[in-house]
């Protein structure tokens, strides 16, 4: 008799429209949304670069972590791979120095502190040859022909150009002295690359080919060689 009298009395409750209140989901979401974007509730928040900082620095953890686990050892085998890898980079960085950029050939005739003119180059060959500095007076009387050749029009002035293309190139305008052309040029990469010495001999050689280059005729293009001289 309860049972059916309690059925009965919530029905009754039921068509009296005494029902509990029920917000909407979609609205009640909306709600809460237009509620929390007040600027009250967002004082404290980071900037923007606040945030990306701290995303930066959270995927650096999670790099970090991942090292952690594959590596052996966990945390301290990280940290000696670490100290190792720095070492490593330390001791290529010493021993190499600091890496410069340069177009430059590694067996360029002239260095690069800039142009210098046939005078320069020979009076520097001249200072070292007293001092009896005979391989840097050799280098120097090499780089003196050249900028006499290319002063003279005989050689196209072109940076990072070798000895040997040099002595080549002026072989054609000067055919008769091609073979020393040569020989100059393997005594300047012998002292310069080759990590020999140069004597007073070398240096007298390639002087007394200096002064006859000065006074030499080119053969011109379209002249035979029995037409020089």
């Amino acid at each position: 008799m309860s049972g059916a009298g309690g059925i009965t009395r919530t029905r009754q409750d039921i068509a009296a429209g005494d029902i509990p209140v029920d917000t909407p989901r979609l609205p009640a979401r909306e709600a809460a949304e237009s509620e929390l974007s007040k600027p009250m509730y967002h004082e404290n928040d980071p900037n923007f670069l606040q945030r990306a900082l701290n995303q930066f620095w959270d995927w650096v953890a999670g790099v970090f972590d991942a090292a952690a686990g594959a590596a052996p050892g966990g945390p301290a085998g990280l940290a000696v791979l670490v100290v190792i890898v720095v070492g490593l980079a330390a001791a290529l960085w010493w021993r190499l120095g600091t890496p410069q950029r340069s177009a430059r050939s590694p067996d360029a005739l002239f260095d690069s502190t800039g142009p210098r003119s046939a005078a320069q180059h020979r009076a520097t060959a001249e200072a070292h040859a007293a001092a009896l500095r005979w391989t840097e007076a050799v280098q120097e009387r090499m780089r003196a022909i050249v900028r006499s050749l290319e002063e003279r029009a005989l050689l196209d002035p072109r940076p990072g150009r070798t000895a040997d293309e040099a002595a080549a190139e002026a072989g054609r305008t000067l055919p008769e002295h091609t073979a020393r052309l040569r020989a100059a040029a393997r005594s300047f990469d012998d002292v310069t690359y080759g990590g020999r010495t140069a004597d007073q001999p070398a240096y007298l050689s390639l002087r007394t080919l200096d002064l006859e280059l000065d006074e030499a005729k080119p053969l011109l293009p379209g002249t035979s060689r029995g037409a020089t001289g």
